[in-house]
């Protein structure tokens, strides 16, 4: 069964956080270990957007969170999380976070992307031109690589697919080239 279907299935193809049966679609909750239905929900293109693109947020759209907080499974718990964190300054959403609860892992999962961190606290990655990276995106590097520990060399030009993020460090991402999981300083790649 495709993951699209069994997310229906378990939604009742309607979007996990608002309800809608609008243009529905997978969205992965990042960062991810192993993919499929526990760590994926089925949101509209109205969520969809707004979560990954913050400019966009309507503070009154998410007024749907006072149900959804309660789902009872994790992936919408923790987008719940992250977009309450991201609107607490409407005032409402911090109501709502006062009673939110979350085991030990899943708050730190949600915490993963930075969300609802202050601004001087996130660390940010930026590519060489300065343009913000995010776990999932694509990059391509712009410099010959050595591989530490390796004979391999990462060559100009390689397309690193689906990144994920050190959350301790803004220089340091991590990608599979050639197969191999390897860590890329942030400045000598360029987001595609």
């Amino acid at each position: 069964m495709s993951l699209e279907r069994e997310l229906g299935k378990r939604s009742n193809h309607q979007c996990e956080l608002c309800t809608s049966s609008e243009k529905l679609s997978v969205l992965e909750v990042l960062p991810t270990k192993t993919g499929g239905v526990d760590e994926s929900l089925l949101v509209c293109e109205t969520c969809k957007d707004q979560i990954e693109n913050p400019e966009h947020t309507d503070p009154n759209h998410w007024r749907c969170l006072n149900d959804s907080m309660w789902s009872e499974h994790t992936p919408v718990k923790i987008i719940a999380w992250r977009m309450l964190s991201r609107l607490r300054n409407e005032g409402w959403p911090q109501d709502l976070l006062d009673m939110f609860y979350l085991e030990e892992d899943d708050l730190e999962w949600a915490k993963a992307t930075g969300e609802g961190a202050p601004a001087e606290d996130q660390i940010i990655h930026r590519d060489s031109n300065g343009v913000v990276l995010e776990a999932g995106d694509n990059v391509v590097l712009i410099k010959d690589l050595p591989v530490k520990g390796s004979s391999m060399v990462a060559k100009r030009g390689t397309a690193v697919r689906r990144i994920s993020l050190d959350h301790e460090n803004a220089e340091y991402i991590e990608g599979k080239v050639d197969g191999q999981q390897i860590v890329i300083i942030t400045k000598f790649v360029k987001k595609i």
